[in-house]
Parts: C-alpha cells; sequence; structure tokens
C-alpha cells in the first residue's frame, strides 16, 4: 500500500477503533445483505487507513460500471445514511467541498438490532492495522521534522546572505561580518541541499 498522509483526526479516529468494545447497533447485520456487505467493505478499507467514499464502496462490491449508475449511488448512499443513524458507520468530513463523503466504522465489533454479535476483524488484522498506523504517524512525523529542519536552514541562509550583500554595499566592508557571514551562509546551504536530497 502506498503511504498516504494522514490527518490528526483521521489518526484520532484509527486509533480509537482500533480500540472500541462492542458498539450496540439499531441495524441488523446480517451476512449477504446490503447493510453487512457495506460494513464489511468499509472495514476492508479502514484497515488498510483508508476511508471510502460511496463510489469506492460500490467500485469494490459492484464494479466499476455501477459507480456512473446515479440512482445505484443515491440507493447506496441513503443505506449508508441509515446505518449511521443505526451506530454502524460513521460519515467523516469532507476534506474539500466537491468532494464525497466519506465512511468508517467506530468499531470492528457490533451488537446489531437482532443482538447478534457481529466481528468485522480479527484480532490479527486489528494488530496488523495498528502496526502499519504507527508506521505511518512515525514516518509522517520524520517528514515533519525534515520540514522544519529545511525550512530553518534555508531561512538561516537566506538572512546570513542579506547580510553578506548588505555589508557589499556598504562604503566600507566589515571584514568581521563578511568573515563570519560567508561560511554560516555556505554551511547551511550545504545542509539545506543534503537535506532535501535525502527525502527525494
Amino acid at each position: 500500500m502506498s503511504q498516504r498522509r494522514l490527518s490528526p483526526s483521521e489518526v484520532k479516529f484509527l486509533e480509537e477503533a482500533s480500540k472500541a468494545e462492542c458498539v450496540n447497533g439499531s441495524i441488523r447485520l446480517r451476512e449477504g445483505e446490503y447493510q453487512f456487505n457495506l460494513v464489511k467493505a468499509i472495514t476492508a478499507f479502514e484497515l488498510e487507513l483508508t476511508f471510502p467514499d460511496v463510489k469506492d464502496l460500490i467500485r469494490k462490491l459492484w464494479g466499476e460500471e455501477k459507480t456512473s449508475d446515479l440512482q445505484f449511488v443515491r440507493k447506496v448512499q441513503t443505506i449508508l445514511k441509515k446505518m449511521e443513524k443505526g451506530n454502524i458507520v460513521r460519515i467523516l468530513p469532507k476534506k474539500n467541498p466537491w468532494q464525497l463523503q466519506r465512511y468508517a466504522v467506530p468499531s470492528f465489533k457490533f451488537q446489531d438490532s437482532d443482538k447478534s454479535l457481529v466481528t468485522l476483524a480479527t484480532d490479527q488484522q486489528i494488530k496488523q492495522m495498528k502496526d502499519l498506523l504507527h508506521s505511518v504517524v512515525t514516518h509522517q512525523e520524520k517528514g515533519n521534522r525534515g520540514n522544519i529542519k529545511a525550512f530553518t536552514l534555508a531561512f538561516i541562509a537566506v538572512v546570513s546572505y542579506a547580510v553578506l550583500l548588505a555589508a557589499l554595499l556598504q562604503p566600507t566592508i566589515n571584514p568581521i561580518v563578511f568573515v563570519s557571514g560567508l561560511p554560516i551562509s555556505i554551511l547551511c546551504s550545504l545542509m539545506l541541499g543534503k537535506a532535501l536530497g535525502q527525502r527525494r
């Protein structure tokens, strides 16, 4: 799986879902029915740290052609809305206004309206998801630290060059400013180049 960026709210949601106890739902989840198939598909995405929209779910369950059938898409959206009211799925906020809503399960264990216990993921699958989530979060934190380091080096290099330029434009050049500023600007430029090179 290609690692994509997870927002802090997505990370929090995944952590909570992986630790959640059995959730009481007011929808029946019987194998072979629409609701069950949809919640299983959402779970499959979530175990891979992604949150599907309605077209992702339709594509996975019924194929690409069905994603262009607007009547079918609306029908599935209606079912998902009922499932949200039934405490089975969560509708996540859109990242951009033009995007479709994304869905998630708040837990991998439910007691449905028939009082049946429905387990959507094994302990092993949940453990693998937690390990993957830890790996992605660690990778993102390293990237964030790299961004801060690169920004700091770039800032120091620009300021150093600006000081050098200002010193050169003066009628008399201050050798202390020039001798101290030049190595700092060169060193920061080299370190910035190395830091950016490591990120490729």
